[in-house]
């Protein structure tokens, strides 16, 4: 059984729960299972060779040189057949940890108690009054991303919640014998079914295929969700919830690029962007069809108990004009129910909306809105619990998603605009790249006409410059429309060191386009900008890059301030730690002071959409820890608690900064270095695993550069040696050039941003593993840089501990220590098969067929790890 024996090793240091164990356990034995009637028993018998030789090796008790041995033994078929058998491993293993993380949520909501980082935790440390002051301008923006980072194809998604759902059904309390035992075969079925499924995507994905696996989230979570988050503040805030009407207003708005990103993306284009919304639209209008037929066939109150008011009974007598016999046939179903008659055509009318039905649809949200509100009025005086129960919730999802689910972003390279520029300032033949900018500008005024203008108005602008990259947008936008141009808020994107550091200037600059004045009159003064985390990281190292960042909020701060504007800051952050991922409740409690003020907007891609909104749960205490970790950022509080630490140590995070990324630019500028990272890593092999519609970098070939690669392929490829130098390199040499230890510990305890830093390099130093990561290194034949990348990972590890007063990684994190433990050995087997692979690739001579043969081996073990470590880039 292929889980015991990680069973008896973490026991000693973290011990697995009990309910954990077990669900493990059944999960591993049903793949044992399913792997020996597939494969034979020797299939399953090699399996537990490797199992058991990587388990002694950490032990070491066996060498790596006997485990690379025993993995060069085998043919390449059954090499391919290991790996898959150890990814759907960890398919399971991450499966029962969802399980018992949505268990523990559970048993922790206790009634009567309140729980930690909740939007109740908020209420009850800031006070009701205060947290409704601050709800007036709370807004959470999480906006969906395409960026290739989900390495699962939907089709193995799929399956595992299948799987989920039966496990949930065989754990059940009160199933008797028959009910549990079927249940185990339907398990076993499922499992069946993932062992069969293609774990490689047999074809690219295009941008419209990103778009509709995006809608599986919504369509599984955020739409039930969202009414669930703001309940759960209204109900913190004051008896009676679902009696009144709400004490807070909607605050949560999804955003998307999926189809709207054409930044280094010639895959998407306008008729892409025109398709998007019209998908998101389709969901949007389906799910709330059938929320308002469920809640219109539930209330059934007759007109005796809750008469229809003055204001409904007009309403109603007026449809029966403008549609006999769809109001006939309403009120003979449901005779003196004039609130069910009502929320019914209602939901004739979302369905009429959806098929373009234009005598019976609703041009508008705010159309549907006030039907809703009429009957919720009506009820208020008879049947306040019908008022503001469900009804409640439904009324909360139009708010929140309109008809439009997500507004859609547009997204494009400064560069590409200032070409266009040219071209149509010279007044000759436009190319086909400058005409389908403008056709872009098109389709989001069209999109403005159908659905409004919040389902389409931002237009990001990376790598801004200078004031003049915003102000070539909206010269475009005029040649594209003329008087009939779009609603735009140019939202400058800034990515590198010297952007940052040069944002305030351009953001002076942009005071002086008339476009840019006009959208501060008519919002109130309100302006976004976004800050790059990938690609600042990329460039100055993960400890530099994040105290650069602070440095640049500060400054951005002091510059709204000055010039009386409201600044909302857009963080790019990835999933991977050496993007800007990490927890983001702990993110935004470490923002510089009045960079929050309410609001936190943030991109959420790949693996991380479906790790935070897989499951309903899991999605709810995400977003309620956010809002919680905003409402308490946002207070004057913590405000100066924040300002006054990052003061005391500005010249301390100065000197890590510049020796960190002094350190991480010796290493990353040395000639050479490029192809050495693309021998050492499955670099090139990357795109072959089809992740997504955007190129894995800019310009063809090896890369040159750092500068040819993107953020997201530098990141995975690096967790696949096991090295994750995105997330921790530069970071020991920081700390080393302070020469007070103490002082180093005092800036850990007493301030966030230091704090999260070094949290978030210990996570990442947990998933690498020196031994596994030498012979990734040792394939670029440059002994050189492998003993440079060795030494800064000891000395980062060693610090990191001194600092946190740790005696071990993760000591303090059980949960996430008892996950990389419970994974480790796994991870280690694939690194081993996949280093055969990638030893084979680099130097060996092969037919088409072997080497196809060998890439299924590398590909399979890279999508294996990247379950294994859960997470990509």
């Amino acid at each position: 059984m292929i889980d015991q024996g990680i069973e008896r090793r973490s026991a000693a240091v973290t011990e697995m729960p009990e309910e954990l164990r077990h669900d493990v356990r059944l999960l591993g034995k049903l793949l044992g299972q399913v792997i020996a009637e597939q494969g034979g028993e020797d299939l399953l018998a090699d399996v537990e060779r490797l199992r058991k030789a990587v388990i002694a090796a950490r032990r070491g008790e066996v060498s790596a040189d006997e485990v690379t041995a025993m993995v060069a033994e085998w043919e390449v078929d059954r090499a391919v057949q290991i790996a898959r058998a150890f990814t759907c491993y960890f398919h399971l293993a991450n499966l029962a940890e969802e399980h018992y993380r949505i268990r523990t949520l559970r048993e922790r909501d206790t009634e009567g108690g309140v729980q930690r980082e909740s939007l109740a935790h908020a209420v009850h440390e800031l006070g009701a009054e205060r947290v409704a002051e601050l709800v007036e301008r709370l807004e959470l923006h999480p906006v969906l991303t395409a960026h290739p980072t989900e390495a699962r194809r939907r089709a193995v998604v799929t399956a595992i919640q299948r799987i989920s759902g039966q496990l949930t059904e065989y754990n059940a309390p009160g199933r008797g014998a028959s009910e549990r035992a079927e249940s185990r075969r339907r398990l076993l079925e499922e499992i069946d079914l993932l062992w069969r499924t293609a774990h490689l995507r047999p074809s690219k994905l295009d941008p419209l295929d990103e778009v509709r696996t995006a809608m599986a989230a919504f369509d599984e979570t955020l739409f039930r969700v969202v009414p669930q988050v703001y309940r759960s503040l209204d109900v913190a805030l004051a008896e009676g919830s679902g009696t009144r009407p709400p004490l807070a207003r909607p605050f949560i708005r999804y955003g998307s690029w999926i189809g709207g990103d054409r930044d280094g993306n010639p895959n998407v284009t306008a008729k892409v962007t025109r398709e998007a919304v019209q998908i998101q639209a389709e969901h949007v209008l389906s799910a709330l069809e059938t929320a308002t037929t469920r809640i219109g066939r539930t209330l059934t109150a007759t007109a005796q108990f809750a008469p229809a008011s003055p204001e409904l009974k007009a309403a109603i007598a007026a449809t029966e004009d403008a549609h006999p016999e769809l109001v006939s046939e309403l009120a003979t179903r449901s005779p003196r129910e004039p609130h069910r008659q009502w929320l019914l055509f209602v939901a004739a009318r979302i369905a009429a909306t959806r098929r373009r039905d234009l005598d019976l649809a609703y041009l508008s949200p705010d159309d549907l809105l006030a039907d809703l509100r009429l009957a919720q009025n009506s009820l208020a005086g008879s049947a306040g619990r019908q008022a503001y129960g469900e009804l409640q919730h439904l009324v909360w999802q139009v708010e929140t998603f309109g008809f439009h689910l997500a507004e859609l972003e547009v997204r494009q390279h400064s560069q590409v605009h200032a070409a266009a520029l040219e071209e149509v300032r010279a007044g000759g033949e436009l190319s086909e790249r400058t005409e389908e900018v403008l056709a872009t500008i098109r389709v989001i005024g069209w999109i403005q006409e159908r659905f409004g203008v919040r389902a389409c108005s931002r237009y990001v602008v990376s790598f801004t410059r200078d004031s003049s990259d915003v102000a070539a947008v909206y010269e475009l936008a005029r040649h594209a429309l003329g008087t009939r141009a779009p609603v735009l808020d140019v939202v400058p994107l800034f990515e590198s060191g010297q952007d940052l550091a040069n944002s305030p200037r351009v953001l002076s600059g942009m005071l002086e386009i008339p476009q840019v004045q006009e959208r501060l009159a008519t919002t109130g003064r309100r302006m976004e900008i976004m800050l790059g985390y990938s690609d600042s990281a990329k460039e100055l190292g993960p400890a530099a890059a994040t105290l650069r960042l602070y440095e640049a909020q500060e400054q951005l701060t002091a510059w709204a301030a000055e010039h009386d504007v409201r600044l909302r800051m857009f963080h790019g952050r990835g999933g991977a730690l050496g993007r800007g991922g990490g927890p983001a409740n702990r993110a935004v409690l470490a923002q510089a002071p009045g960079s929050v003020a309410g609001s936190f907007k943030v991109t959420e891609q790949g693996e991380v959409i479906f790790a935070r909104y897989g499951h309903t749960a899991i999605a709810r205490r995400h977003m309620e820890q956010v809002a919680n970790a905003v409402l308490l950022a946002s207070s004057p509080t913590v405000g100066a608690r924040t300002a006054a630490a990052a003061d005391r140590f500005r010249a301390l995070a100065e000197q890590v900064a510049t020796a960190s990324e002094q350190a991480y630019r010796s290493l990353t500028e040395a000639a050479g270095f490029p192809e050495w990272f693309a021998l050492v890593s499955p670099l090139e092999e990357l795109g072959s695993l089809r992740l997504g519609s955007r190129p894995a970098r800019r310009g063809l070939g090896a890369p040159r550069s750092l500068d040819d690669l993107r953020a997201i392929p530098w990141v995975f490829a690096w967790a696949q040696t096991r090295v994750n130098l995105p997330g921790w390199y530069g970071l020991g040499t920081g700390l080393a050039s302070v020469a007070s230890l103490d002082e180093l510990r005092a800036a850990y305890r007493e301030w966030p941003l230091f704090n999260a830093l070094l949290d978030n390099a210990e996570m990442s130093l947990a998933k690498t593993d020196r031994s596994i990561a030498e012979h990734y290194l040792e394939l670029g034949g440059r002994a050189d840089f492998t003993e440079q990348v060795l030494a800064e990972y000891d000395r980062t590890r060693s610090l990191v501990l001194q600092v946190t007063g740790h005696t071990r990684l993760l000591e303090n994190r059980k949960v996430l220590s008892r996950a990389v433990q419970l994974r480790d050995p796994y991870v280690d087997a694939l690194s081993h098969l996949q280093l055969r692979a990638l030893r084979a690739l680099r130097t060996g001579t092969f037919t088409d067929h072997e080497r196809d043969r060998l890439s299924t081996l590398l590909l399979l073990s890279v999508n294996g790890v990247a379950a294994g470590l859960q997470n990509t880039g």
